[in-house]
């Protein structure tokens, strides 16, 4: 009995964490992965110049990729600019901030994040590297429904001290009401590698931090499946580190579950005028760009028959939550354009039994149900040029 649950044991942790295994269908998806997208990226990224607070530089990288999610798809209800000063600086900096609404748990986000600020030079490595991959990663998923919420991040400010994401953790994720519910936030910084060496490793990042220290087995939790992730959706191999002086550490003091992604050979040219292209290795960078879109997939849970149908790409992404509903319905707008529509509710019988028209609408929008039976209903929303039709049941 002893050498058979010994054996088990073996088996258990021999085999992919938590059983994970390779799902083909999130394989085609980052085989989509473009390389010539990871390098032209690179290239518009480091003409931009020198991104510090303050500077028109600065400002032209976040237009530039503002226009990046708007040319994926991304409505504007989808885009938010969360700007910002500090102690020190009168300069207005901003976060941009992209919200992909789940399917199962609305409310709970995963959240794949880099900082597009840089000091003493373009930072191509620091961090274009990393925002080229969030770039591909949400390119790819934008039309993938997932069972969990995705925010993609572009901090500023995180050259000065983590003022942007210090700033959303305290404005953003604690000002909302309840406090934002976050499934675990994925870093990318300085994932360029090094021209002329073999570039066959990524580090992976997990929390060892002792204040607060009661999310590290959760955040060794969730690397370990990050490692997962890199063998199953890259030809990378792994290194296991520990998380420090980047965004993600905003968020650790904060209690909250950080993991990250970071170059093995690292660069000799951070912070200077040779953070270039040139000295970088764009095929690593696109490789850890494919465990990225993996991981953000495995994370998020992605669906993996919803392509293949159109439905969630035919409805805009829109959808009514939490179903079942009780005192209150979530609608979340998904990747309309317009801003104002009619909602309306009608029982099994036919009849309308509730009418909202919605004007200057937000992403999400609450609508109250008192007076309301149980019961199923069809909800539908309005614009317009638009029609979305669903069933909701009310308790």
């Amino acid at each position: 009995m002893k050498n058979l649950l010994l054996s088990f044991f073996l088996l258990m942790l021999t085999s992919n964490s938590f059983g994970q295994v390779y799902v083909p269908y999130y394989g085609s998806v980052v085989e989509q992965c473009s390389q010539a997208n990871i390098t032209n990226n690179l290239t518009t990224f480091e003409s931009l110049g020198l991104k510090r607070r303050g500077t028109t530089s600065l400002q032209n990288t976040f237009d530039w990729l503002k226009n990046k999610y708007q040319e994926f798809g991304y409505s504007a209800n989808q885009i938010q600019e969360d700007s910002y000063t500090y102690t020190g600086s009168t300069a207005i900096c901003k976060n941009l901030i992209v919200t992909k609404i789940g399917t199962v748990y609305p409310n709970t986000y995963v959240i794949v994040c880099g900082h597009y600020d840089s000091i003493g030079g373009t930072g191509t490595n620091d961090n274009g590297s990393g925002l080229v991959c969030i770039l591909e990663t949400a390119r790819l998923l934008q039309n993938i429904p997932t069972e969990y919420s995705i925010k993609f991040i572009n901090f500023s400010g995180e050259e000065d001290g983590l003022k942007g994401s210090q700033h959303f953790v305290s404005s953003v994720v604690n000002g909302t009401t309840p406090k934002m519910d976050i499934r675990l936030v994925l870093n990318l910084d300085e994932v360029g590698g090094v021209a002329g060496l073999t570039n066959d490793t990524i580090t992976c990042e997990r929390d060892t931090n002792n204040n607060p220290s009661t999310n590290n087995v959760q955040s060794s939790i969730i690397t370990d499946e990050l490692i997962t992730c890199v063998g199953l959706y890259s030809p990378l191999n792994t290194h296991l580190s520990y998380t420090y002086a980047s965004d993600y550490m905003s968020f650790q003091s904060n209690n909250e579950i950080i993991t990250g992604l970071f170059e093995t050979h690292e660069t000799s040219h951070k912070h200077t005028n040779t953070d270039l292209l040139i000295y970088m290795d764009p095929v690593y960078n696109y490789n850890v760009a494919k465990a990225t879109i993996g991981a953000t997939m495995h994370f998020a849970v992605a669906d993996t028959s919803a392509l293949g149908n159109g439905n969630f790409q035919n409805d805009n992404q829109v959808s009514f939550y939490p179903s079942p509903a009780k005192d209150t319905l979530n609608i979340n707008l998904g990747t309309i354009t317009e801003t104002k529509y009619n909602f309306t509710m009608i029982n099994m019988e036919g009849k309308e039994v509730f009418k909202k028209q919605v004007e200057n609408a937000h992403l999400i929008e609450s609508i109250p149900l008192e007076g309301l039976s149980k019961g199923v209903y069809l909800a539908v929303l309005q614009t317009a040029t638009k029609k979305i039709t669903k069933k909701i049941i009310v308790e």
